[in-house]
């Protein structure tokens, strides 16, 4: 027999969940006082009351409802809860569900939510047939969270009458298992005769993928560096699907941090499906981008996919089932046809997905993680693309800031409206305005860094929180200022989590701007807290070309002394790259002014020398800028093309598609290092035949990557290779990384800076560099670059 578990809420979500989508939810605030708010009432509720009861029941079909034998016959439901309190005297056993609230009690009543009553009925059913009970009570008790206050509803119900309830969620819910059931039997055994789609492993993809399955055998981290070439995304994708055909495995996210390598693996995915693999992939795309209305609202009166969302969702979820690759196209083609949110509508479908490809945040960002997974973990893998980019994503993620300003401005948009939100954020303004004053005042120069919390801000945030949660819940009117309410209030949610996670790890920078004051949780470290979130599954395979310094990356994300890891040499020929280094140069930033010509002169040297398409990376727009207008100028036989700020992806499309095979003219695009075409990115063969890399990447120096370097300073002794160095290399590594794709691809790469011909930047240098050459005059980069394509 086959189980398939299931939680009691998940049962009656599914069968019986109806109604609008409403625009985020407002109970997550205050999961802690829920949690001390049930054992409140479990612990004053008499000697009788039994907090915390598990229990369970196995359903399979009866033979009656079968239309013939098959796969109902060898499938069990085991589903499972626990309830919040038993009530038991002599007389009648009474199940209690506890639920906390920020509403009125007097809002509440017998009706208030039909899915507290089917929850509580089905432990009802559970408890009786456990116990042998004709006849059971059921309790609803709903918790004021401000007043402490309660209500309670009972009913009392025939284990007849409860039978026939579970039986028939269960019996709905049976179908949908079986063909569940039915998907993931077809699914294995489609993984288990799947071969490898290549004729041959390349040159350390098996240790690779070799490393990638017993990571997940054994339920742990990898930590791997694979550089260009080995083909890393099929060589995690593969194994991790052969483990799931073991059942070593439910799921599979690989995350990304941008949209080119989402790409990469459903390319990959569609690669294995033609080869006769059957797997139900999903691309999750953030809401901003699949949204149908021409200004996003989630307001059910606004919105008419948010209105009636869930009377709807059902029945798109199966249809969409039927399809192999749920892509963003097939996403918002069914969820027009069903007219519902397709950006809920994706996260619906996550729910049976066998792999999903995702950005980072869904996996490890608190204040949009996927909860219906992550909440409480299961047996997931990980697949942590471009893992070298999660560190500055991650003191992102697990940091929180506010601005002055829009707090000022909500408060006056709100104060004829409503009285009581708006003295919530004049309260939130006064403790801005305290906070902004002790800035000022305690250092002078509009920055102040320190290791305590602000503590009124924090209550008064929570103060308006709960305001705008009463407000959410009780209001029915429109306000031209709500979709301005719901960003604040999901900014203070954001922050006073973010308290509730301060510690050593964290710092309060506090610094003014032009035009604003603002307050920021800064996390220095988010080592611990990317530790718990990778917690969540079974494994995790963080992997990239440049992970290196090994030990940086696996102190900052998450790796412990038992974690594994694995470092690959370049498959490809040392020979087919040309690396030089101009030492003679210093693009240090005070110095940058005087170097423009020196860098255009390095440049033309380069690209002269064979006519192809070239990429020049730069620390700064500003510098690429300069350098740009000056070799346009005296290069107007070549095709210069420049990076602009805030490209859409279309124009960064349309960036890349003039780097062609058999250029008829030389082409240099100038670009910024550490941006979007400093990695990713895939020129291979002639549509790439070198690049200049001015610079060594080291991060702007700014107060915040000072706090950063006096943390580590302090730590490890290590703060400027922390904050600066191991950062700044990384991005210089990517960029050499753009030229060799293939083992058929060569091409020429120069390093210009003095520093790279230091030791400590020298020793960052990949194993394979081991013929860098110095093309320290003009004459002599042209010499060595013409022999080289001469070769």
């Amino acid at each position: 027999m086959t189980t398939i578990k299931l939680s009691v809420r998940s049962l009656v979500e599914f069968v019986l969940r109806r109604g609008d989508l409403q625009a985020g939810s407002i109970n997550l605030s205050r999961a802690q006082e829920s949690i001390k708010a049930h054992q409140y009432v479990q612990k004053t509720s008499g000697v009788d009351y039994l907090p915390e009861v598990p229990l369970s029941y196995l359903y399979s079909e009866v033979p009656s409802l079968r239309e013939g034998k098959g796969l109902s016959d060898k499938l069990l439901l085991e589903i499972k809860g626990r309830a919040d309190g038993v009530i038991r005297n002599e007389s009648m056993a009474c199940i209690d569900e506890i639920k906390t609230t920020t509403l009125d009690l007097e809002l509440i009543d017998e009706s208030f939510n039909n899915l507290h009553w089917a929850q509580a009925q089905c432990y009802a059913f559970m408890y009786g047939i456990q116990e042998g009970l004709e006849t059971l009570e059921v309790q609803l008790t709903y918790f004021q969270l401000d007043t402490a206050q309660t209500k309670i509803f009972k009913k009392k119900f025939s284990l007849d009458e409860l039978t026939g309830f579970f039986m028939g969620l269960a019996q709905c819910y049976f179908s949908w298992a079986c063909q569940l059931q039915e998907w993931v039997m077809r699914r294995n055994d489609s993984i288990r005769t799947t071969p490898f789609p290549f004729d041959t492993y390349r040159r350390g993809q098996r240790e690779l993928a070799v490393a990638v399955y017993q990571t997940i055998k054994q339920s742990q981290k990898l930590f791997a560096q694979a550089p260009t070439g080995i083909g890393k995304t099929m060589g995690t994708l593969f194994p991790a699907l052969k483990a799931m055909a073991e059942g070593l495995t439910v799921q599979i996210f690989y995350l990304t941090a941008k949209t080119i390598t989402r790409t990469v693996a459903e390319k990959a995915l569609s690669d294995l499906q033609k080869t006769g693999l059957e797997v139900k992939r999903l691309t999750l795309t953030a809401k901003s981008k699949l949204c149908f209305l021409s200004e996003i609202s989630c307001l059910p009166e606004d919105c008419p996919y948010a209105r009636g969302y869930y009377d709807r969702v059902r029945e798109a979820v199966e249809d969409l089932f039927m399809e192999r690759a749920w892509t963003r196209q097939l996403i918002e083609q069914y969820a027009r046809k069903h007219v519902i949110c397709p950006f809920e509508f994706s996260l619906e479908m996550a729910n049976w997905a066998d792999v999903v490809i995702c950005d980072y945040n869904y996996v490890f960002d608190p204040r949009v993680y996927l909860r219906r997974f992550f909440l409480e973990g299961g047996e997931y893998t990980f697949l942590v693309d471009e893992a070298h980019n999660l560190v500055d994503r991650a003191r992102d993620m697990f940091s929180a800031e506010l601005g002055k300003e829009s707090w000022l401005k909500l408060k006056k948009l709100t104060k004829e409206d409503n009285a009581r939100l708006a003295k919530s954020l004049t309260k939130v303004n006064t403790a801005l305005v305290k906070e902004k004053k002790g800035c000022t005042e305690a250092e002078g120069s509009g920055e102040s860094v320190g290791k305590e919390l602000p503590g009124k801000l924090i209550q008064a945030l929570r103060q308006f929180i709960k305001e705008t949660e009463y407000f959410l819940k009780t209001n029915d009117q429109s306000f031209s200022w709500h979709e301005q309410l719901l960003e604040h209030y999901f900014q203070a949610l954001s922050f006073t989590r973010t308290a509730e996670s301060y510690n050593e790890r964290y710092v309060t920078y506090k610094y003014l701007t032009r035009e604003d004051f603002k307050v920021k949780l800064f996390c220095l470290d988010p080592s611990m807290r990317l530790k718990e979130a990778l917690g969540r599954g079974r494994s995790a395979v963080l992997f990239s070309a440049t992970l290196s310094p090994m030990d940086y990356f696996m102190n900052l994300l998450g790796g412990e002394e038992t974690s594994y890891k694995l470092q690959l040499p370049s498959p490809f020929p040392e020979e087919n790259l040309c690396l030089l280094i101009n030492d003679r140069v210093s693009t240090n930033y005070k110095l940058r002014a005087k170097t423009y010509d020196q860098v255009v002169e390095s440049i033309s040297a380069v690209i002269l020398c064979k006519k192809g398409n070239y990429l020049v990376y730069f620390p700064s727009y500003h510098y690429m800028n300069e350098v740009y207008l000056r070799f346009s100028a005296q290069n107007q036989e070549v095709d210069v093309i420049c990076q602009s700020s805030s490209m859409e992806e279309e124009e960064r499309e349309d960036f890349l598609e003039r780097f062609s095979h058999n250029p008829q003219r030389t082409l240099v695009g100038f670009v910024l290092m550490g941006g979007i075409f400093g990695e990713g990115i895939d020129l291979i063969g002639d549509r790439l035949s070198g690049a200049v890399v001015v610079g060594v990447g080291l991060p702007q120096v700014c107060m915040e990557r000072e706090i950063i370097r006096s943390y580590y300073e302090t730590t490890s002794y290590l703060g400027f290779e922390f904050a600066y160095l191991y950062p700044g290399m990384n991005k210089v590594l990517q960029a050499v990384g753009r030229v060799i794709r293939t083992e058929k691809d060569r091409g020429i790469v120069i390093l210009i800076d003095e520093r790279f011909s230091k030791q400590a930047y020298r020793r960052l240098f990949p194993k394979e560099w081991t013929k860098v050459l110095l093309g320290r005059t003009n004459d002599s980069i042209t010499t060595t670059i013409k022999s080289f394509w001469v070769n």
